[in-house]
This record gives C-alpha cells, structure tokens and sequence, in this order.
C-alpha cells in the first residue's frame, strides 16, 4: 500500500497503522486491494478478513466522493466495521447537471465553440503555451468576462492570484473600455476593477497557505465564481531547479496530486471555475539518420541532433505506440498537428511541453494550449520566386507571428481533430479574438 497516499493523500491512515505494514510487506497496492477478492488479499497479507474489507471500503467511499456519487447511508469508518452501503446513486440527474451548466465566455463565439461552449465552472482548466501567446490575455479577458450576467458569464467577482507580476490593471482598463460587450451593460452591474481580488504568492510556502488556508475564506465570503492561478508551474520550478533527485521528485508529485485535489475540491463545493496558465519547456523530438543540412528552407537555422531512445537506458526496444513520445502528442497539445504556414519543417520541430509533467496533467480537466509561430516568407521576392543567398539555399524572413487555440481535452467537448491547427486567433486592444479568414486573405493578398 505504498501508493495509497500518492492515489489519496488526505485518507485517513491512522485507522488502519495494524493493516498497513503487513500489506506493504507482501507488495499489495491499492489496486490489489480494489481488484482481487477480500479473501485472497487477506490470505497473502495474513491480516484479518473484516479489516480488509473495511479499508477497501473505506477507499472505495473516498474514490466514488471525488467522482460526485453520494452514500445515503454513510459509514463511520471508525466506529463501524464491516457494512454495505449503496454507492451508486448520482448527486444530480442529467437534467439538473444540464440545467445548472454554466459557463464563462471569452466573448468571442468562435473561441468558445472550439471550447466547446467557453470556461465551465466546477472544473480545472489549464491555459498553456510559451511567452507571448497570449495566455495572460485570455485571463485577463476572462476575469471581466466573468462579472457579466449570463449568458456571457456568471455575474459574480472574480480572484486572480499572481505568482510572477502584480494585476495588470492598466490593460483591464483598457478592455474595459475597448470591448463592446463590457463597455456597454445595458442596466446591468457592468464588470469593474472593484470585483476583481488580487493576491500575490512569491514562493511555494505562501502559495500552499494561500490556497490551503485563504482560498475557502474568499470563495465563501465574496461569492467568488472565477479563481485564476498565473502561473501553476512558476514557484515548483523555482524551489526544484537544483533538486532533481528521485526523492524530490516524489515529494514534487504528492505536492501536485494534493493541490489538483484541494482545487477540484473548491470548484465543486462552490461552484466555481478554477483556470490556471502553465508554462511550456521546449521538447526535442528524435531526429533520424538523415542530415537535415540539405533541406531548404527556415529549418536550416536549427541544427540537428543525435536521437535519443529508450534502448539506450534498458536495453529492450519500447514498442513506438507505448512510447512517452508518441503518446505525448495525445496531452500535451503540441506534436500532432502541421503548421498552415510555409515553415512547416521548421515548425514540426517546434514541440513543447507543459511543466508539471504528467502527474499534473492528470489533476486538470481540460487544457487549452495556445500554440505561437512565425509566419515566414521568403527575403525580397514576396509570392515570385525563391531568392537564393550566398549560402546557396533560399532565404527566408519572419513576417508576423501567429496564433492558435487548440482543445487538447476536455470531458464536455471533443478536442481539436489530429491534424489540425485548432482556431486562429489575435490579440487586439480589447482581448483576443478568432481570426477573420475573409479578411486574412486580403491582407496577405495586399502584402
């Protein structure tokens, strides 16, 4: 049972000190313990029948509860021994949870279709992508879109908690004014800096007391329908950049499973969103035998690599749809999509990766991840021909960056198909907003 705090770090072990060692003796995980029969667990761990099967009641209670079923005749586990409860009866109907489904825009319809209706409230969504794509945008846009009535948002305050730079107030003030959805109310209350609470966490300890301790207090006394935490990832890299050993990276993962909990825990108790921006490490996808010195194009400014394989570390081949690498590409949001611009080579090398890893990625319900590259084209000849340097090869220049959105996944929508870019969009005064493609073309015709 050595993993039953890293699958529950709140569960109650003082219960059961008298089971415990005998089940990590003899190599019995939670799984075992859910899976196999009482009696074969009680025979291998040599403990008492009832005992064992009041544990694996006890985290079967604590699984369903996270999972929103509810126990009518609830068990006092430390008074009560062996008993059966009915475990399967839902919270909500389908009608209820359907008729209480809210969500907060990013008031652009297009970017809400493709999140399949906007920011839902009971659940964690992560915003990722590198500097300057525009994930401080969204949130911004976010926090004010929040304090509309519905069905824009949810007429409540909002909380944006800074690990990195204080609020900037100047640019809400700016889409305040800018937008026409929050400069124009129509008699209602209208989205105000006055709604918005800011806290600031320098480091992890203040951070974990914020959110352990504060948090509940601000949720339940301001009505708070909107918690952003910007960012996730900035003060776990800070305390673990030198830290890199097997024990410090477990304590890293038991750290993150008990946030992802205590923060799933908050959205569904007060019914509210939780949105957290994360920022991207660079991935280096394996590279083939092939040079790619003689490919032309915007690729050459990037030299190639010796790949690297599992092979090296275990001495058995890793079958490639088993792989971290090929399966990355399913939750991260980048690797499984072309560019649409003329740089696809250089682009298919332009892999990220979200900080946290995968421990992280299981706490979140949907991750959003805004993906930024250069549009190039080629030096001084416009759409004629190639012009060729010195070098011999083609030259090329960054005319503009672009952006998109893609649902990597997400329980309430399907996420962006494989193969595609996902919705382009840009970042003007008052937000962000999807890319007219009508209009697109008449500037890269005009250019």
């Amino acid at each position: 049972m050595t993993d039953l705090l890293y699958t529950l770090p709140d569960f109650p072990t003082k219960l059961y000190t008298h089971l415990l060692p005998s089940l990590e003796k003899h190599l019995i995980t939670t799984t075992d313990l859910l899976t196999l029969d009482a009696l074969e667990v009680a025979k291998r761990a040599q403990l008492p029948l009832l005992d064992v099967r009041r544990l694996a009641n006890h985290v079967v209670a604590i699984l369903q509860g996270q999972l929103g079923l509810k126990n009518d005749n609830a068990l006092n586990f430390e008074n009560v021994g062996e008993k059966q409860a009915d475990f399967g009866a839902l919270k909500k109907s389908g009608k209820e949870a359907i008729s209480q489904w809210s969500t907060i825009s990013t008031l652009d319809p297009t970017l809400d279709a493709a999140l399949g209706g906007g920011i839902p409230t009971g659940y964690i969504t992560e915003i990722t992508g590198e500097s300057g794509a525009g994930k401080t945008q969204l949130l911004l846009t976010l926090l004010l879109s929040a304090q509309l009535p519905p069905p824009h948002g949810l007429a409540r305050p909002t909380l944006y908690i800074s690990t990195e730079h204080p609020l900037p107030t100047t640019r809400l003030s700016q889409l305040l004014t800018t937008h026409p959805l929050l400069s124009s109310h129509n008699g209602a209350t209208p989205p105000s800096l006055n709604h918005i609470l800011a806290l600031n966490t320098p480091d992890l300890e203040s951070q974990e007391h914020i959110l352990t301790y504060q948090l509940p207090v601000a949720l339940a006394r301001h009505n708070i329908g909107l918690v952003i935490l910007d960012s996730i990832a900035a003060n776990y890299r800070a305390e673990r950049s030198f830290d890199k050993t097997a024990a410090a990276l477990a304590t890293r993962s038991a750290q993150l499973v008990k946030l992802g909990a205590l923060l799933r825990g908050l959205a569904r108790e007060y019914g509210c969103a939780v949105v957290v921006a994360n920022q991207v490490a660079d991935r280096f996808a394996p590279v083939t035998g092939v040079s790619r010195a003689s490919a032309s194009g915007p690729n050459n400014l990037f030299s190639s690599s010796p790949a690297s394989t599992a092979t090296q570390f275990n001495g058995k081949p890793t079958p490639s749809v088993l792989s971290l690498d090929h399966q990355q590409r399913f939750f991260t949001g980048w690797g499984s999509h072309p560019s649409s611009s003329s740089t696809t080579s250089q682009n298919s090398m332009n892999l990220k990766t979200p900080s946290l890893g995968l421990v992280w990625a299981n706490q979140i319900a949907c991750r959003v991840a805004l993906i930024k590259e250069r549009d190039y084209g080629r030096a001084g000849t416009g759409e004629g021909e190639v012009n060729v340097g010195k070098t011999g090869r083609a030259e090329w220049n960054p005319r503009r960056w672009r952006r998109w959105m893609r649902l990597v996944f997400a329980p309430w929508a399907e996420g962006t198909a494989e193969g595609e870019n996902g919705v382009e969009f840009e970042i003007w005064t008052g937000g962000v907003r999807a890319v007219n493609k009508e209009v697109e073309k008449v500037t890269e015709a005009a250019d």
